[in-house]
């Protein structure tokens, strides 16, 4: 992953502390593997929800880390994403960082517009024209929506990724642009940077 300019001294301290409960709790079903009559599903998928909180928690971390030196506009699109994630708006955005998007996107409607909350999220409402693209930002502006980002081929275990989340990482994988993912289907919010897509967490 990039390099980040955050201070990362109170966030690793709290990494630290929650992987260590799931180490803690690990050894504890070591412990009860000797009993044969303990079934250790339940524990299992306690401790996979746990990794999950712990993924999230550094996620939220670092998308902040990976958007303030490139926009002002954090809590704006934050604030965004809860609003599109509680009412399962699906939504594709591009961060434009360092490298250029001219020859990897194709270009939608130009917008030219400061970023606010109302109109990204008006942008996505079901039913806009505008909504079934990506929204490219640069800076603090909305530069153009219904972009068309390349499609990545890359498969999660067996199931083959939504449109949104391909896109999404089809355009990381070619260049250093971060791109947030909202799912119409579950309302879930993951970013993708550097062919990679984590989930945050937009409700704490």
């Amino acid at each position: 992953m990039d390099h980040v300019n955050c201070d990362f001294s109170p966030m690793h301290k709290i990494l630290t502390e929650d992987i260590h409960q799931v180490i803690i709790a690990l050894q504890h079903n070591v412990k009860l593997m000797d009993n044969e009559n303990y079934c250790l599903l339940g524990d299992f998928e306690k401790i996979k929800e746990d990794f999950l909180k712990i993924e999230m928690k550094a996620a939220n971390f670092y998308l902040n880390c990976y958007l303030s030196p490139f926009t002002d506009k954090y809590l704006e699109i934050s604030n965004s994403l809860q609003n599109m994630s509680k009412l399962k708006h699906g939504g594709l955005i591009v961060i434009q960082r360092k490298d250029s998007l001219e020859s990897l996107v194709r270009r939608g409607i130009s917008i030219g517009a400061e970023l606010t909350q109302p109109l990204l999220e008006s942008i996505f409402f079901p039913g806009n024209p505008l909504h079934d693209g990506a929204v490219m930002v640069n800076k603090n502006q909305i530069v153009s929506a219904a972009n068309v980002l390349p499609l990545s081929d890359r498969f999660t275990g067996d199931k083959k990724l939504g449109t949104r989340h391909r896109a999404a990482l089809g355009l990381s994988e070619r260049c250093d642009a971060l791109v947030l993912v909202v799912s119409e289907e579950t309302g879930r919010v993951s970013f993708a940077v550097k062919g990679d897509l984590h989930p945050i967490n937009t409700h704490g």
